[in-house]
């Protein structure tokens, strides 16, 4: 087997079959292919596509280019979480503890953020204390005893998929539906999931802003988790504005610890319900998911979802104290509010601008160097559909600084306000179970 004839048959609109698409990522992943011809190869699959089967065997072969988490000794199906990201994401500090509270294991291995805020980990470790550093056995055993734990992602996992993003960002084709999918779910696959639900985000502050192509995203990773055999849904919902209030770390565990008790921002609460309720049928813990959120609503109002998260920081070192008392969590010195210029509705918030404001401040990290500031980050109080009178606060800016004025113009930018009333936008699109 010749990799320039496998370039040849993909670039000619061929489909390659296991065999061949394993030579390639086997010899990509040992070096004896060289990046010039995985190069070739990736532009192929830009222009061409790839087929169901294709995107399979793609996702397989990365999987097993490195680590592949074992999780057999936790009891139970164990169901994965992943969202493609964006402002104010909150889901999984609410979902995890929420699930864990009626039976769903959950075992989570979660990376640090480089964007707008910290990633997961990083939000944790808002709380004094809380570390990621577990031995496998006592991962397992945790999630055993508290249905509930999350580790720091494996250095090996997926090496063929790190190499090949790496290559696909600098030769201008990140923006490949297979590619996408195969590498976001390779990752979760090897993360040792039983079922996969998937949040895909579409609008301005997601990484696919139109709906059409989250849609097409979202397919394609469905075919693949149920193609190597992992119960696989999706959602696609709305990042036309940030999710929630909060953008910053501290600030975002907050809001969770809020949403855990049923009174954290509508559209977080109702989104942690969604995808909730998903991951408790595939669990076998609900018939459907009308019975599982029941469910959830139950451990939320009885305080039971709450001490899941409090059971899950102590037994990993963070001070749980916090969730009683969040002014332990980092605070910023300074609150500045950003107050609107005139009155009416709210019609846009660009997600982005709010994003990229939060990180100016410190909130999240411009290259792998950076270091994050816990305590900072941006709270609005006015969402699309809301009215605002001049003067009143449409982002309350936490800052360890005075100087902020580029945040503050920022702010003002992303906002548009009109003179007549304005539908909050759809916040889950559709579906996607087969």
């Amino acid at each position: 087997m010749r990799m320039v004839d496998l370039i040849a048959k993909k670039r000619d609109g061929h489909e390659l079959n296991k065999q061949e698409i394993d030579f390639i990522i086997e010899g990509y992943t040992s070096k004896e292919i060289p990046e010039y011809q995985m190069s070739a190869f990736s532009m192929a699959i830009f222009f061409q596509g790839m087929t169901k089967d294709e995107r399979v065997y793609l996702t397989d072969a990365m999987v097993k280019s490195g680590d592949v988490i074992n999780l057999s000794e936790i009891e139970g199906i164990k169901v994965d979480k992943h969202s493609t990201g964006g402002v104010g994401d909150t889901t999984t500090l609410v979902l995890a503890p929420l699930v864990a509270a009626v039976g769903v294991p959950v075992a989570k291995m979660s990376g640090r953020g480089l964007g707008h805020t910290g990633g997961t980990i990083d939000k944790l470790e808002s709380v004094p204390g809380f570390h990621v550093e577990l031995s496998n056995d006592e991962f397992v055993r945790l999630v055993n005893e508290n249905k509930i734990a999350v580790i720091g992602q494996s250095a090996n996992l997926t090496p063929a998929d790190k190499s090949l993003y790496g290559l696909r960002d600098v030769t201008a084709t990140v923006d490949s539906i297979p590619l996408i999918a195969s590498s976001i779910m390779s990752k979760k696959i090897a993360a040792g999931a039983d079922a996969i639900v998937l949040d895909v985000k579409t609008g301005d502050g997601a990484f696919m802003k139109k709906l059409d192509d989250a849609s097409d995203l979202a397919d394609a990773m469905v075919d693949i988790g149920n193609g190597v055999g992992r119960k696989t849904m999706a959602i696609i919902s709305d990042m036309s504005q940030p999710l929630g209030f909060a953008v910053g770390n501290a600030l975002e565990v907050k809001e969770a610890i809020d949403t855990l008790v049923g009174k954290g921002p509508k559209d977080l609460h109702e989104l942690c319900l969604t995808l909730g309720s998903h991951m408790v049928m595939l669990a076998g813990k609900a018939k459907d998911t009308e019975e599982a959120r029941k469910m959830l609503v139950e451990v939320m109002e009885s305080g039971a979802a709450l001490e899941a998260f409090k059971t899950f920081l102590t037994s990993q070192g963070g001070d749980a104290s916090v969730i009683d008392d969040p002014t332990k969590l980092p605070t910023a010195i300074h609150t500045i509010e950003v107050a609107a210029k005139t009155s009416g509705y709210i019609s846009k918030i660009i997600a982005d601008q709010i994003g990229t404001a939060a990180m100016l401040l410190g909130a999240g990290r411009a290259t792998k160097e950076s270091e994050i500031d816990l305590s900072v980050g941006l709270v609005l109080k006015k969402k699309i559909g809301d009215f605002v009178q001049t003067g009143e606060s449409l982002v309350t800016i936490h800052a360890n600084s005075e100087k902020v004025e580029e945040v503050i113009q920022l702010i003002y930018d992303a906002y548009s306000i009109v003179e007549k009333p304005v539908e909050a936008p759809t916040l889950i699109y559709k579906e996607i179970v087969k």
